[in-house]
C-alpha cells in the first residue's frame, strides 16, 4: 500500500480526523510484554510477520503466480495494544503491553497464497512461522492523528485527540476488540526519537451509543 498516495489512511499532517476503516486482510501475529524488554518477543513477532509479507511480496521470484498480481510495497507495521487491568490506555505501562502486530496486505492477495508463503519459508529456512496468522479484520469508526516524537510522549498526542472528538460529539469506544492502534510509518532503528513519525487511531462512538 502506497502511503504517499493514501492521505485518508496515513496523514502527514498533524490534525485529529474521523473516518471509518473499511474490511481489509491482513497479517497477525500476536504477543505480550515491553517491546523495549529484550526477553519480551517482540523483535521476534515483527521479524516473523515482515519474512511472510516478503514472501509474498516476492512470490513471482519463486515461481509462485498470486492471481492478479501486481508488483506491491510491504506496507508499514502496525500495533494494536492493550493493557491487562487498565481501562482504556496507559501508554506508559508498557509492563502490562499485550499486542496484535498486523501488516495489511493487497486485496489481490487470499488466504491460500498466505499458506503457500508459510510452506516456502518452512521448506527454504526450516522456519516455523504458523504463529502468524491471514486474518480479515475491519476496524470501523476512528479517530487518528499523525504523532511526531518519541512513544513516550504519544499522550499529549492523545490529550488532542480526546479534545477533539468531545467537540465533534463522538466518544472513546475501547473494548476486548477495540484498541489503541499505532501505523510506524519511521524505522526506530534508523529515525532519531524526535522524528519518529507515528499514526495514533483510537475505537470511537457517536456520543449516546451504548
Amino acid at each position: 500500500m502506497d502511503i504517499k498516495k493514501n492521505k485518508r489512511l496515513y496523514p502527514n499532517h498533524q490534525n485529529p480526523s474521523i473516518l471509518s476503516i473499511e474490511s481489509s486482510n491482513f497479517l497477525m501475529i500476536q504477543g505480550q510484554g515491553d517491546p523495549n524488554d529484550v526477553h519480551s518477543g517482540y523483535k521476534d513477532d515483527v521479524s516473523k510477520l515482515f519474512q511472510v509479507a516478503y514472501a509474498l511480496r516476492m512470490s513471482y521470484k519463486n515461481n509462485y503466480v498470486i492471481n492478479d498480481f501486481e508488483p506491491f510495497t510491504v506496507a508499514p507495521l502496525e500495533g494494536y495494544w492493550f493493557q491487562e487491568g487498565i481501562k482504556g490506555f496507559d501508554p506508559l505501562r508498557k509492563d502490562l503491553f499485550v499486542y496484535k502486530l498486523m501488516i495489511p496486505l493487497p486485496d489481490f492477495i487470499e488466504e491460500k497464497d498466505y499458506e503457500w508463503a508459510i510452506q516456502f519459508l518452512k521448506d527454504k529456512k526450516g522456519t516455523d512461522l504458523n504463529e502468524v496468522k491471514f486474518i480479515q479484520f475491519e476496524e470501523g469508526l476512528v479517530v487518528q492523528m499523525l504523532h511526531i516524537g518519541p512513544y513516550d510522549k504519544e499522550f499529549q498526542t492523545i490529550d488532542q485527540m480526546n479534545i477533539y472528538i468531545k467537540q465533534e460529539g463522538y466518544d472513546l469506544d475501547f473494548n476486548e476488540d477495540r484498541m489503541h492502534h499505532e501505523i510506524y510509518i519511521s524505522d526506530p532503528r534508523k529515525v532519531s526519537g524526535d522524528k519518529l513519525n507515528t499514526i495514533i487511531r483510537h475505537p470511537i462512538k457517536k456520543r449516546g451509543i451504548l
